[in-house]
């Protein structure tokens, strides 16, 4: 099956907070906001579990990651590349 059949799938850039589990990152995704009602910019964040086959990948580091099926309970998107 090529890429083409498969549609577009999400992409993200966030920051590497632990590396503890086998073969299994978590990324912190933020993304900048304006408050609706005060027209202050804030920022929020939502972290995703990431499969990381290479199992290098540090703490701090930044990973472009991408939508995938289901790998586990919590897993849905894999590690690109290391930016």
């Amino acid at each position: 099956m090529n890429l083409q059949s498969r549609g577009k799938r999400k992409e993200n850039i966030g920051v590497v907070i632990s590396n503890k589990m086998d073969k299994t990152v978590v990324v912190k995704v933020s993304r900048k906001m304006r408050h609706s009602k005060y027209s202050k910019v804030i920022e929020r964040s939502k972290k995703y579990y990431a499969q990381d086959d290479s199992d290098a990948i540090e703490v701090g580091q930044t990973v472009r990651i991408m939508e995938t099926r289901p790998l586990s309970k919590l897993k849905r998107w894999r590690v690109v590349e290391v930016l």
